[in-house]
């Protein structure tokens, strides 16, 4: 569910092979939920953009948004990195492919490095390449498509509350994160993509285990190749007996126009979009509804619409992907009135952009009753995200399910003692521990 694999750019041009090294191993290995915090080189002014008090940007970047929407970041790389906060100039950066390009190259081209070789996917594409990667993705995510996975979301929605009800016996606390939130996008993914009822539990714990912070690097990159690994053999037994997933309707209508690791690399990178912004957005959604009755009575009594509008509002307001992809400038152009030099970086911030108050009043507060508007949750333009809609079918499930089963569900902990991600390109928080009555 978010915008083609964003992230956050670092480029280097005499920082040395190695700094660069790390940070392509970084984007190589799709780590989204890497916490930045660790760079010691990068100006606490550079990661405002990744910082919140709660649910909510610092202030500090609302004001930037109010008084200078395209700013330039103080970064020591010797290159123009500007930073744009407001909505409609970070709609101009996101919808013009013409004049910025998000090709992966230009990371490793400027970090001094010679190995520019693309993780893959559409994040990191341009046309014509992105063109005829989103074709390939496109049919299994239209509507029609994405009808016949209702009954299994629905039945993994469930299932995950079968569990918190079991592993709450004796009115122990459950943490709705490991129970609930991570479990529901990793299972629908597999049912997405096409994974052997088998191998489920298998796949599951390999894609949680490459989003585990606590593990460390080393661990997340061996569960990414391991995933990768198994992805890869899930294609090549496919391409003998092709399933009714997104893998086996690609080798089915595309056959051999897509060679077996780019299409273990797309899967790939469904999961990585996917899977951890969907649990960021289901469990930082289950924290307001824990925190606003309102919220909590309007999506368990308001029907279908009332739902619908909440989803919307809480992609809005929450905006788990801070940043969008860094943007190159392929030539001069002016963004919100402040001219961009060809070969400068563009840094784009939905977080704020989604607080703007072009979208109406009161953008920084959560309203439960607003009517959906025109967000930038999943991005814009060409690399908006092709799973939004999959996203929203979760959500809209999840939400009203979990209400409805637990309708004296509490925080177990007081809300200051939760612990949310710092300098994180995908906000969320580690756990949160509730009492289900």
């Amino acid at each position: 569910m978010q915008p083609e694999r964003g992230g956050v750019v670092v480029v280097m041009r005499s920082l040395g092979s190695r700094v660069a090294s790390w940070m392509g191993r970084r984007y190589l290995a799709k780590a989204k939920g890497l916490d930045l915090s660790e760079l010691a080189l990068f100006p606490s002014a550079a990661l405002m953009p990744l910082r919140r008090d709660g649910l909510d940007p610092v202030p500090e970047l609302g004001k930037l948004r109010e008084e200078a929407p395209v700013s330039k970041l103080v970064l020591p790389f010797g290159v123009n990195v500007w930073l744009v906060t407001g909505y409609e100039p970070v709609k101009q950066v996101l919808g013009d492919a013409k004049a910025f390009s998000n090709d992966f190259s230009n990371i490793m081209g400027r970090a001094g490095t010679e190995d520019s070789r693309n993780p893959g996917g559409l994040g990191f594409a341009d046309p014509p390449v992105h063109t005829r990667l989103r074709k390939l993705l496109t049919p299994e995510f239209t509507m029609r498509r994405l009808a016949r996975l209702t009954p299994g979301i629905e039945s993994i929605v469930r299932e995950r509350l079968d569990a918190m009800e079991a592993a709450a016996a004796g009115g122990r606390p459950v943490d709705l994160v490991a129970e609930f939130a991570l479990p529901i996008p990793s299972l629908v993914i597999c049912e997405l993509l096409g994974v052997p009822y088998g191998d489920r539990e298998e796949f599951q714990h390999l894609s949680m285990a490459r989003f585990d912070l606590f593990g460390g690097a080393g661990a997340s990159f061996g569960s990414i190749s391991k995933s990768l690994e198994y992805l890869l053999e899930v294609v090549r037994r496919q391409r003998t007996d092709p399933g009714d997933g997104l893998i086996g309707q690609i080798i089915k209508e595309h056959g051999d126009e897509i060679e077996d690791e780019e299409l273990a690399g797309l899967a790939d990178g469904v999961l990585t979009g996917g899977f951890e912004t969907t649990a960021s957005m289901i469990a930082l959604g289950g924290l307001v509804l824990l925190q606003d009755p309102v919220a909590f009575g309007r999506v368990a009594d308001g029907g279908e619409a009332a739902v619908s509008d909440f989803v919307e509002e809480l992609l809005r307001h929450l905006t788990v992907v801070q940043v969008a992809f860094p943007r190159f400038a392929r030539q001069d152009v002016v963004i919100g009135g402040v001219p961009i030099g060809k070969g400068d970086v563009v840094v784009t911030s939905l977080s704020a952009a989604d607080r703007d108050s072009v979208l109406g009043p009161g953008m920084d507060v959560i309203d439960s009753h607003r009517a959906a508007t025109s967000h930038l949750a999943f991005g814009h333009g060409l690399h908006r995200c092709i799973g939004a809609q999959l996203a929203r079918m979760e959500l809209r499930a999840a939400y009203p399910a979990l209400v409805h089963r637990f309708p004296g569900m509490r925080l177990a902990v007081p809300p200051q003692e939760l612990i949310f991600r710092k300098s994180s390109i995908v906000y969320g928080v580690e756990s949160l521990p509730v009492r289900l009555s």
